[in-house]
């Protein structure tokens, strides 16, 4: 819920009322100058009406909320605007999703229902509202206060994804992929000679009597251990680029058709669901100046801080321009999530690369609508999508995976879940 605002009972005369005493007193002196009593009397119910209106005090307050109610559909939220006033009607200014903006006269005592449909996914401000007080016909106007607002979070769109791909050092004794040191629950590894430590019912007796070597000899039968791996999403906040390549630069949600960050936070959303059910655990950094993150766990109340914190991730402020490089858990595998138009992001997963991480570029730019773009702009955003192009081929020669989001996630993650599986096939145990 809303915080309320409240504005107290100063108040000043509205248009009505000045109307209403210059009337009166142009009757009053019209009908003396021209000896015309039934023109003082027009002008006396107007007299008394402003000497009542100006007499009204203690009146005005008005007290808003604002409540979250439950969605009343999918997609769509609802909101209660709740007054509570003295006076006979309120003024409100509501602006709804930042779009649409209304002027309502409601009682002083009311709750109206405010419904949108978001466009977006990320935090969004459903309900802006400004009141005032209207007493005596309006003739009396209360002072306008600050306007409160609801801010919410939209979660965005969930995709199913197959088996993602691991990272390129496997961490723990539990888990659910087969690992290359010896332990339990895992594939045949080899029979080895019993040692200290090892568990007498371990012991493989058929192996014992067919290859032991002297008397007393005891032969084990050893596993490889069940790992678990270790992701961390890094998403980049410092541009929202629409579809619509018109409205890049004015920040016009309205019309800019799916952004880059709808699609980088949906492949987060999904990303970390998909860690999550593998059994793996998973991390959430925002790669701006003070950005938040999330630190590397597993499990369903992990997976929902993770979503709430991608949900309320909005794009970056004016320093969006410098990134930090976050801590990640070595041996991890990455996923950057980006535009990849200024170099900067490209240049820190070319690092964890080198760092011995496996990391994966995930393109998040939407598909482009270049209508309504002049001859100067289309050849500004062939050259920049040419310089971007470089910078991919850079980070595929450097080592990165590079998938795009807008195509269909799940055959590039089966490829690189493919191509990850040939090179630890290949690896020396």
């Amino acid at each position: 819920m809303a915080d309320a605002a409240a504005s107290g009972g100063a108040r000043r005369a509205g248009p009505p009322l000045f109307l209403a005493v210059f009337a009166a007193a142009g009757a009053l002196i019209a009908g003396v100058v021209f000896s015309r009593p039934d023109v003082i009397a027009i002008g006396v119910p107007l007299a008394l009406w402003a000497a009542i209106a100006l007499t009204m005090t203690g009146r005005g307050g008005v007290d808003v909320r604002i409540e979250r109610m439950p969605d009343a559909e999918e997609g769509v939220l609802a909101d209660d605007i709740v007054v509570d006033s003295d006076a006979e009607m309120v003024e409100l200014a509501v602006a709804q999703a930042g779009r649409t903006r209304r002027r309502l006269f409601v009682p002083g005592r009311t709750r109206v229902r405010a419904t949108s449909r978001p466009r977006h996914s990320g935090p969004l401000t459903t309900v802006q509202v400004a009141a005032r007080a209207l007493d005596a016909d309006a003739a009396l106007l209360g002072i306008p206060r600050t306007a409160i607002s609801l801010v919410r979070t939209v979660q965005p769109v969930l995709r199913r994804l197959p088996l993602l791909p691991l990272a390129p050092r496997l961490t723990g004794l539990h888990g659910s992929h087969e690992g290359v040191r010896p332990g339990q629950g895992g594939d045949f590894r080899d029979i080895h000679p019993f040692a200290p430590g090892d568990e007498l019912r371990r012991v493989d007796w058929k192996a014992t009597a067919r290859a032991a070597r002297r008397p007393g000899e005891l032969l084990i039968r050893r596993t490889n251990t069940l790992s678990d791996a270790s992701a961390v999403i890094v998403m980049d906040t410092a541009d929202d680029l629409g579809e619509v390549v018109a409205t890049w630069g004015t920040l016009d949600l309205a019309r800019s058709g799916v952004t880059s960050l709808d699609h980088a936070r949906s492949a987060a959303r999904s990303i970390a669901a998909a860690t999550v059910e593998q059994g793996d655990r998973v991390a959430f950094h925002r790669l701006a100046h003070g950005g938040r993150s999330v630190r590397s766990g597993g499990g369903r109340r992990h997976l929902a801080r993770i979503v709430a914190e991608i949900s309320s991730t909005g794009r970056g402020g004016d320093d969006a321009r410098f990134r930090r490089m976050p801590p990640v858990p070595h041996g991890s595998i990455i996923y950057v999530l980006s535009t990849f138009f200024d170099g900067a992001a490209a240049e820190i997963a070319t690092r964890w690369r080198a760092a011995g991480h496996r990391v994966v570029a995930v393109d998040i730019l939407p598909e482009l609508d270049e209508h309504r773009l002049s001859t100067e702009r289309t050849l500004a955003l062939r050259v920049l999508l040419a310089e971007r192009e470089d910078m991919m081929h850079q980070l595929r020669e450097a080592g990165v995976e590079t998938m795009r989001w807008a195509d269909d996630p799940g055959p590039q993650l089966t490829a690189l879940t493919r191509s990850g599986r040939v090179r630890a096939a290949g690896r020396p145990r």
